[in-house]
């Protein structure tokens, strides 16, 4: 797979309605180098969990600020566990 792939946690700063009022008029507007991977979004519909890759942190900071207005972000660093799995027990 390329590129990096990160958990962003996303935290509704005025609750789900105008997140998803916007990506319905805009799109997920990620820049080119991004790629959402998958999202779940808990039952209070207070955050969203996403998986996104992006070829460099810029790339996806730039997706964070068309959202920034409406969206608190966590962001993690993430690898496949089989990848972690190898590098634990020596095989990376």
């Amino acid at each position: 797979m390329a590129g990096t792939l990160y958990m962003v946690i996303e935290h509704f700063t005025g609750g789900a309605e105008p997140v998803y009022q916007r990506f319905r008029e805009r799109g997920r507007m990620t820049p080119e180098g991004v790629t959402y991977v998958g999202s779940w979004v808990d039952t209070t519909l207070a955050r969203c969990y996403q998986v996104m890759q992006a070829d460099d942190r810029a790339q996806l900071d730039a997706w964070i600020a068309n959202w920034s207005d409406l969206v608190e972000f966590e962001v993690h660093e993430v690898m496949p566990s089989a990848d972690a799995a190898a590098r634990v027990l020596g095989h990376a």
